[in-house]
């Protein structure tokens, strides 16, 4: 219920800022390409979607700020390989709720630069290996809230719609090793999120 009305009311919230104040707004949608550092898996092998709404300003001739708010799927995956000699299956699969918040810089009347800092808070999590979901007894809690400052890159491609490419690292953990445990063949350390995305984004204007 606490998640409901949180959601609801930054929903809300963004509505009303946007059209209370002169500020452009819209939907977004794209796809992420995830791992998870402090695992023993390397690459960006879990794909997740993204959708959302955002709403901008421009602060000066060439920077513009804004926040967003949207559904993230992250997490990390373990790539079987043909001929691998440790063919265990591993999938953890993350859903947060974001809110990044942003500053850019045009660089050219279609390209800018964005920065920033995203909040999460994590709706659901799940683990699997080749034998399902972990029982709960091999269950380990993530932490419910997430944060990863971000760099990225918009281009417009028509006069609505621009892509948005972004490179994010958690900068808290989104769970802290549990220890020595011979059962943890995944488990490396600290884990962080690792999030490559890009989106597309349509403005539907002030």
């Amino acid at each position: 219920m606490t998640k409901k009305i949180l959601i609801s009311a930054a929903i809300l919230f963004l509505a009303n800022w946007t059209f209370a104040q002169r500020f452009e707004g819209g939907l977004l949608a794209g796809f992420n390409a995830t791992q998870v550092e402090g695992d023993y898996f390397k690459g960006y092998n879990k794909p997740g979607i993204l959708a959302g709404f955002f709403v901008q300003t421009d602060v000066a001739p060439a920077i513009f700020a804004g926040m967003e708010i949207k559904y993230s799927q992250k997490g990390s995956r373990k790539r079987i390989k043909q001929n691998d000699p440790d063919p265990q299956k591993y999938i953890m699969r993350l859903g947060y709720m974001d809110v990044p918040l942003f500053v850019g810089f045009r660089t050219n009347d279609r390209g800018a630069v964005v920065a920033g800092v995203s909040a999460g808070y994590l709706i659901h999590a799940m683990e699997f290996n080749e034998y399902g979901e972990f029982p709960s007894e091999d269950q380990n809690a993530f932490n419910n809230l997430d944060l990863q400052p971000f760099l990225g890159f918009q281009f417009d491609m028509l006069d609505q719609v621009k892509l948005d490419l972004r490179f994010a690292l958690s900068v808290l953990p989104i769970r802290g090793h549990p220890g020595d445990d011979a059962t943890n063949y995944y488990w490396l350390n600290n884990q962080f999120n690792n999030v490559i995305s890009l989106a597309a984004y349509y403005n539907l204007g002030r």
